[in-house]
Parts: structure tokens; sequence; C-alpha cells
């Protein structure tokens, strides 16, 4: 697939990095992601998480002996620049391959304009559950989190057994807002039972007033968010104010600790929080325990959260696929070597890929904000 035509081996020599091999002294490992506007908090959970684990791997000799460059490039959440930024990190800094990018719709358009395809490159543990990723199969993205679908299921089912069945959804009007809005109405259809009301706000902005207006008059027992940050905050404490609500739940892209943050720990308890990883505050399992000890060494002073620990991991999983790649990796080696990951441990939580398969985990559980503003599973 990257063979090199004999009349172009002296131009692929010069640009090694871009032609999809690594050089004699470093992997290029790409990250874009969202370190500015709405989603800037996770983003930079997510960049933090990988950086960490890439830099325990280069503290003990790298893979095959060459160190690891992790580029990271801040897209602000925004469509157009990450697709800039991937094509720049390509084609400029020459990765080998990419990790943790963010939004259904960002990852979404580089599939639209083949942006993977062209450079035959792996994108490991993007930060979204759209289905539109997933299906139809897609060979070059490895997914390591449950998809939208498999939340709101867990959601749903969770709502229900309480007996609420009156359930409302916010979302971002974006696919991955309405992606999680098809998740929810078929966990809903299954049960015989139909959305509530819907509210819908303008992506990268937590202008909300005209959401809570179109749910409050519902009255619904129970709201499922498809949203981000500053967009669950300003809903959840304007909701709450306009309808008696005895249940507000979000998909796991929420971080905790900055919701408590935007609207005071006592407007931010009591949501629900749904997760795709394992619970990253108690090093009950050895993934867990690994990414502590790393963040104690190479992050001091910073809190655990699930966004850098989904990137840990996924750092994890692509070190895996170089080390399986050979000591001379190419992109393509690199797709093939992931993709024998079967049934791969990282530590107490499991992840499958095949040759057919990029769905890695639907592992899917629940968690509530306590009153401290810590969750509580």
């Amino acid at each position: 697939m990257f063979a090199i035509i004999p009349r172009l081996a002296g131009a692929c020599l010069a640009l090694s990095l871009a032609c999809g091999s690594a050089s004699a002294e470093e992997l290029v490992i790409g990250q874009v992601a969202p370190l500015s506007g709405v989603l800037a908090d996770t983003g930079r959970d997510m960049v933090l998480g990988a950086r960490v684990y890439f830099d325990y791997v280069n503290d003990h000799g790298g893979v095959h002996g060459r160190k690891i460059r992790h580029v990271v490039k801040d897209d602000g959440y925004q469509v157009a620049e990450t697709v800039r930024l991937t094509r720049e990190v390509i084609a400029k800094d020459g990765a080998l391959a990419l990790i943790g990018f963010a939004g259904t719709g960002n990852v979404a358009e580089l599939l639209a304009q083949k942006v993977l395809e062209q450079a035959g490159i792996a994108l490991v543990a993007p930060y979204t559950g759209g289905e539109v990723l997933r299906e139809p199969f897609n060979p070059y993205i490895f997914h390591i989190r449950a998809g939208y679908a498999d939340e709101t299921e867990g959601i749903v089912n969770q709502l229900v057994m309480l007996n609420m069945t009156s359930i409302a959804v916010m979302y971002q009007d974006d696919p991955f807002g309405r992606a999680g809005l098809a998740g929810v109405e078929a966990a809903l259809k299954k049960r015989n039972l139909k959305v509530a009301a819907t509210g819908a706000y303008a992506k990268n902005t937590d202008e909300v007033a005209q959401t809570v207006r179109a749910i409050a008059p519902a009255n619904p027992q129970a709201v499922i968010m498809i949203s981000v940050n500053k967009s669950t905050a300003a809903f959840s404490k304007q909701i709450r104010a306009a309808a008696t609500i005895l249940q507000l739940v979000n998909i796991s892209v929420v971080n905790p600790t900055e919701l408590a943050r935007l609207i005071g720990t006592s407007n931010a308890r009591g949501i629900g929080i749904a997760q795709v990883m394992p619970y990253p505050y108690s090093p009950t399992v050895a993934i867990v325990k690994e990414y502590q000890q790393a963040m104690k060494r190479y992050a001091p002073g910073t809190e655990p959260s699930y966004a850098s620990l989904e990137e840990f991991i996924g750092a994890k999983v692509l070190v895996e696929g170089l080390r399986r790649a050979g000591p001379n990796p190419t992109r393509e080696k690199v797709i093939q070597a992931l993709e024998s990951l079967h049934a791969f441990d990282v530590g107490g939580f499991t992840l499958n890929f095949s040759s057919d398969n990029r769905i890695g985990s639907r592992f899917v559980e629940i968690t509530v904000i306590g009153k401290d503003g810590r969750l509580l599973r």
C-alpha cells in the first residue's frame, strides 16, 4: 500500500514521515483537540492523559528504542479547524498515527473528506460515541468507548427501572446531539414509549433559554442531556428553576468537576452521568492504579478525570499497536497491528478489535454527582 515508486524514492526518503513511515529517531503521534472554546477543559484532560502515558513510555526506552513525539493542535471544537489541522499534522508533522480527537461532527467531516483514508492513517480513541462513525464500518477509527446508542440505552433502562417513563431530551443541534437523540428514541421505542419533549441548542454556545422553554411545559420526570460542559451547566440550572424535574442525566462527555465549578455543587448535585470507562478516582482496577501512579509522577497536583483516563488507555492501546508494528512501522502496519488486539486487557478493562471490528468496548455504567461535587457510583 505504501510502496515507493522508484523515481520518487529520493523525495520520499527526504520526506519519510509524510510517506507514512517513522524516522529513525522518533514516532510522531498527532492529536487535534479542543484546547479552547466550550470543550476546552475536557480537551486539556484528553491531551494530558495521552501525554502522561507517552512520557511514561519514553522514560522506559520508547518503542523499539524510538521516543514518541506527541504533536498537539487546538481546533477549538470547530469542524473546519479539525480538518485543516489534521491535514497539517499528517502532511507537515508526518504523524504515524492519530489519537483522541473530539466531536462527532468534527470526526465525521474527516471521513466525509476522506482525510484518514487518503493518508491511510489510524485514529485511536476519539472522544465521541456517534454511531455515524461506527456504521458503516470504517477501518481507520479504533473506538475504545461504547457508542451513544449504548449509553442512551443504559440511561433509559435505569430511568425506566426507577419508574420514570416521561423522558425529555435536550441536545446539541449537530451530528453529536442528533446521534444521542436517535439513541434515546430507539431505547424508548423498545419499551413502547416516546420522547416527552425535545429542545435543541446551537453548538459552541451555552444559550439554552429557548431549549428550556421547549421542554419545561411538558414537565417530564427526567431529561436526558446530549450536551457538553457549559451548555449542560446552563440548562441544568435553568430547567430546575422552570420545572419540577426528578432526574437530569447526561452522556459521558461532560466533566462533573467542571459542572460543579460552573453552577456550584448544590446545583450540580444529583445530576447523573453515564460513563464508558472505569471509575478513575479509586485504584480498585489495575489500569486505574497505573494511571494514578503515572499522573502523580508526570502531572503532579492534577486531579484524575474520566477524560484523561480515557486517553491514557487510548495511548496504551496505540503504543501496543506501535510495538506490534515492529521496529520499522508504517501507517499500514500500525493499522494491522491494532486490529490484532483481540481481547486486549489493559488492566482490568478489556478491548476487542479485529479485521472487521473497530468497536473495542460497550461498557456503560451510571454515576451521580454527590454533595461535594464528586461522582458517586
